[in-house]
């Protein structure tokens, strides 16, 4: 079972092995001045000396409407969402410079999440996943591609548990401590087995400050709808001017992570158009496929201010880039940075 009790600012969690503490709270003491790679935003040396000693985790979180709320989604660096099958969001949490003592539930992997991951070089967590032969064979994939592979068939407790919160298969949980100790297990530390840094090929994205509140604008709220047989599913992020934050939305039910008691707020909000098919690989709920690689359209919100742009992928290891209108790369804002895969064709309500 998981218990969560807020304490000065810190989360106790009890799990069945103990009291875990998340240390991501925003009250460490000394000077925030030191990047994080993946979004730019500033936190202490002490931080930054946790960091330098591991890679990237990319973790694979569930949205089913059984499962929610999910867990550890506000401890991301960035967050990638795109329907998993029959219009069911499903989320990548990359972290990296932040904790989370919770992270769940933990699902399956889908082949176009490995095109994400990849670009990370990523330790991957994953209960399982898409293994019906054809293109979108996740499972066969992470072999052929050379995953950094954190399969919870592999590696089972302690490093993964199922909760007594809900029903199976929406109850297993982990942290970023014991997904990092089970990689630097797995030779998956911030270099791998042959000493090559995780970062050795990585770009970083571009980065700025926040606006002025006096040069923000007046965002309208952001309608990203997935799949409209699925409504449960479309996100709604509101602006607030003065955290300069995008709170995110089911319809009017705000989205609170239950392990930090904060709302789920991302400083940007990338709008990804991709286009979306049937794999056609036999399997009853229709495995998907989406775009990755190549170009598109893209939407981008920060400071209260609506970007139309394009994304750009050369390859499935490249880095996704993200451009304006004139083919300016776009500078992100500090913090969590949200990207929502959406089929081309939709139309989002901003």
């Amino acid at each position: 079972m998981i218990f969560t009790t807020v304490l000065h600012g810190r989360v106790d969690i009890t799990t069945p092995f103990g009291k875990l503490t998340d240390f991501s709270s925003n009250d460490e003491e000394g000077t925030k001045d030191k990047e994080c790679p993946i979004n730019g935003a500033k936190y202490t040396k002490s931080r930054e000396d946790k960091w330098t000693n591991r890679r990237p985790l990319g973790v694979m979180v569930e949205n089913h409407v059984n499962a929610r709320p999910p867990i550890g989604l506000s401890r991301a660096d960035a967050i990638y969402e795109a329907v998993a099958e029959g219009g069911i969001t499903r989320f990548l949490a990359i972290y990296f410079c932040q904790d989370s003592g919770d992270i769940a539930p933990v699902r399956s992997a889908r082949t176009y999440f490995l095109d994400w991951v990849s670009e990370y070089d990523a330790a991957y967590a994953h209960v399982g996943g898409a293994n019906t032969p054809g293109p979108a064979d996740a499972l066969g994939q992470i072999r052929d591609y050379g995953i950094k592979d954190m399969d919870q068939f592999g590696i089972g407790f302690p490093t993964y548990w199922r909760g007594t919160d809900k029903l199976a298969p929406h109850n297993v949980h982990s942290t970023t401590p014991k997904l990092w100790d089970a990689a630097k297990e797995r030779q998956f530390g911030a270099q791998d087995e042959n000493g090559e840094s995780w970062d050795k090929n990585f770009v970083k994205w571009k980065f700025k400050d926040d606006s002025a509140i006096e040069s923000r604008g007046d965002q309208k709220p952001i309608v990203v709808p997935f799949w409209d047989t699925q409504p449960d599913y479309t996100v709604t992020w509101k602006y607030d001017k003065n955290t300069n934050t995008y709170t995110r939305y089911h319809k009017e039910v705000v989205q609170t992570d239950p392990s930090t008691q904060e709302q789920l707020a991302a400083k940007n909000v990338v709008v990804q158009f991709q286009k979306e098919k049937n794999a056609n690989d036999g399997y009853p709920d229709g495995h998907l496929l989406y775009g990755t690689t190549g170009s598109g359209n893209a939407l981008i919100f920060q400071d209260g201010k609506s970007i139309t742009g394009k994304w750009v992928k050369n390859a499935r290891t490249s880095r996704t880039k993200f451009t304006d209108a004139n083919g300016k790369e776009i500078e992100f804002n500090r913090g969590l940075i949200w990207i929502q895969t959406i089929p081309v064709g939709n139309e989002v309500e901003y």
